[in-house]
């Protein structure tokens, strides 16, 4: 059994914008949620001095977009001083909640940098209206620790996340959304040493999508292949990787259980703004909400635009539940 999503067009969606002096490089990886009949659009951007904000985008349709001429989220301090990045939003109890990630000069935890010259954090904001946030603060300090994102109710009375402890994924809960203890965290999955794609690294994608038969969640991954350089300027061998994404079902009441994962992706890099970009042989999803049935997953393309990708919801999860079998 095979699926793939399908590719809206042959071209992004939205592209840098060479007018601004913040997103006029890179506009990508973005966080889409759904909300009141609009398309609410936060994204990564990267300008002339290369430091990550975040920009709002509304659409009626999901594919034309106006965007605020400033950014939404930006640097305060030495935690995120070199840039916010990968935004997921979720909706819980009228209440918007962001995770991203802060990348800064000042390392907060203890040991050695995950980073030389700094350290991430997995942050959360909150927010009334998607346009003015307030940081509510971290899920884990002091490790490489990204791709964090919270599930759109709480289980068993708990607020619950995703958050990506490398190699694996991980789920952590918390009662306030302010401490998240380590005696409630345990690993769901990880890497598959044996399989073509994801064999080196993955992570979650966007939101969980509630269904009957479980949390639908797209993952990304990628397995790190020697590709053999032999050419008038340089001969040897480089490091190669390209970013596909998958998917996984979780189970409703302990999403610690798996209850499908394919072995085969459902998307990956074809088009030539997806092969090439600021990272190349990218396609990057942070957000995949469901409209009138249908799943849009937002990515962004070789680091540089977003694009977009669309299916059914129903066949995506017979996909998850049957594809591996």
């Amino acid at each position: 059994m095979s699926f793939r999503l399908k590719r809206h067009t042959h071209t992004p969606i939205m592209a840098p914008d060479p007018t601004s002096d913040w997103e006029c490089y890179n506009v990508f990886n973005p966080s889409v949620i759904y909300h009141n009949g609009l398309f609410h659009m936060h994204y990564r951007a990267q300008g002339v001095d290369w430091i990550s904000r975040l920009g709002y985008a509304v659409s009626a349709d999901g594919l034309h977009w106006n965007r605020l001429r400033r950014p939404v989220l930006e640097p305060v301090d030495g935690a995120d001083s070199r840039g916010i990045e990968d935004p997921r939003v979720a909706e819980i109890d009228g209440v918007f909640y962001m995770t991203y990630t802060a990348y800064g000069r000042e390392f907060r935890g203890q040991g050695e940098p995950p980073y030389p010259g700094g350290g991430i954090t997995p942050m959360i904001a909150r927010s009334e209206n998607l346009i003015t946030w307030e940081r509510i603060g971290p899920i884990v300090v002091g490790e490489d620790n990204k791709d964090h994102v919270l599930f759109p109710r709480k289980i068993n009375g708990r607020y619950a996340a995703l958050h990506r402890r490398w190699p694996q994924v991980w789920l952590a809960y918390s009662e306030d959304l302010r401490s998240w203890p380590s005696t409630e965290m345990a690993p769901i999955y990880g890497p598959r040493p044996d399989n073509w794609w994801d064999a080196t690294s993955v992570g979650n994608n966007g939101v969980p999508i509630e269904t009957e038969h479980g949390w639908l969640c797209l993952n990304h991954g990628y397995t790190t292949q020697v590709q053999e350089e032999n050419s008038s300027i340089s001969q040897g061998t480089k490091l190669t990787r390209v970013y596909r994404i998958g998917v996984v079902l979780l189970d409703l009441d302990d999403p610690t259980k798996v209850i499908g994962r394919p072995q085969e992706p459902i998307f990956w890099p074809e088009e030539i703004w997806e092969m090439r970009g600021d990272v190349p042989n990218v396609v990057f999803n942070n957000a995949n909400p469901v409209v009138d049935g249908t799943v849009y997953a937002y990515y962004g393309g070789g680091d540089h635009v977003i694009g977009l990708a669309t299916c059914r919801q129903a066949d995506l999860v017979d996909y998850a539940r049957f594809g591996g079998k």
